[in-house]
């Protein structure tokens, strides 16, 4: 099979490189892939630039998320599986056999089924964005009648976020960074947006809720926004944060938050429990099901080296909004 890999860090034009493989048998537990589409988002760029993992494992195979069509199975895996339509979450997330290649074997769990009526572009879209943030939003339960700000709004997580709490009955702030984002995060369904860059958010926030504050906040920027968070949340509201990269080491204003009985939960979904795991796989396949679910395909490129080149550096330019994804094979939709 053809497959994308790098054996070192760095730009993509220095380190990816096409190779031509066998594919790899699913063991016990494991499903064979034939990939439709694989899908390029800034954790595929972080991989590869930082090359975190090599040490564990080289060379590697990019790409967490994609959609395809199940053609093998291993021991205590049920056979009707063969052929089923399927979206994948985090290959590549401590493993060495990503998407972006032919065939992906990898555990059966982390290839749910693509509910009937969604294309396999839609489910290569889902995997990491969709899940990070149906857990942001979901892991305290219900948000019906409550205020939720999503930071961030208008990005891979956080587009998804914004559609995810509305369509489950919250009322839904969005913070963005420009005018472009707050139309995708309206769009995306949010009641009120924020341009963070021209307008007070704490001010902003506090006029939109009436002084009451928001319940729960999903944070793609804990540190640079943690002075914000006694004044904006609600007491006993619940903070959900996946990422810290412009302040990695913030200090915490711990006595306005703990008056206030705020909950912070970072949260890796990697780490989540193989139980919540597939409540969330649920949770997320429910939406799709329903047709209820958007998503931003920005660019789709060719399976060629060039190709896959030019989805991570259009990713790494923060060039586009939505996802790239690399067409891999036509499997249908």
């Amino acid at each position: 099979m053809k497959a994308i890999q790098f054996s070192k860090a760095g730009a993509a034009k220095q380190v990816l490189e096409m190779v031509d493989i066998a594919p790899v048998p699913p063991a016990a537990g494991e499903v064979q892939v034939k990939i439709a589409y694989s899908a390029v988002n800034p954790t595929d760029v972080k991989r590869r630039e930082s090359g975190r993992e090599l040490p564990n494992f080289s060379p590697i195979i990019s790409g967490n998320d994609g959609a395809g069509i199940i053609t093998a199975v291993g021991d205590g895996v049920e056979a009707s599986r063969v052929g089923e339509r399927v979206w994948i979450f985090g290959a590549q997330a401590g493993r060495a056999l990503g998407t972006e290649a032919e065939y992906c074997t990898l555990p059966t769990w982390m290839a749910p089924r693509l509910p009937d009526g969604a294309s396999l572009a839609d489910g290569a879209c889902l995997g990491v964005p969709a899940v990070t943030a149906h857990y942001g939003v979901f892991s305290d339960g219900p948000v019906e009648g409550l205020w939720v700000m999503v930071s961030g709004g208008a990005g891979r997580v956080g587009r998804y976020a914004v559609q995810m709490a509305k369509l489950a009955g919250a009322n839904v702030i969005a913070s963005v960074g420009n005018d472009a984002k707050a139309k995708i995060a309206i769009d995306a369904g949010a009641d009120h947006v924020i341009n963070y860059k021209t307008e007070d958010v704490r001010a902003r926030v506090l006029e939109i809720t009436d002084g009451a504050g928001v319940n729960r906040l999903s944070e793609v920027a804990f540190g640079a926004n943690i002075d914000l968070f006694a004044d904006i949340m609600a007491p006993n509201g619940v903070i959900t944060t996946y990422s810290s990269d412009a302040v990695p080491e913030p200090v915490l204003p711990y006595w306005p938050i703990m008056f206030k009985n705020i909950t912070i939960r970072p949260y890796t979904i990697y780490a989540l429990t193989e139980a919540v795991k597939k409540t969330t796989f649920d949770g997320v396949n429910a939406l799709l099901a329903a047709g209820q679910l958007t998503h931003m395909v920005s660019k789709t490129c060719p399976f060629t080296l060039d190709g896959v080149i030019d989805a991570h550096e259009t990713i790494e330019s923060s060039a586009i909004q939505g996802v790239c994804l690399i067409k891999v094979a036509d499997l249908g939709e």
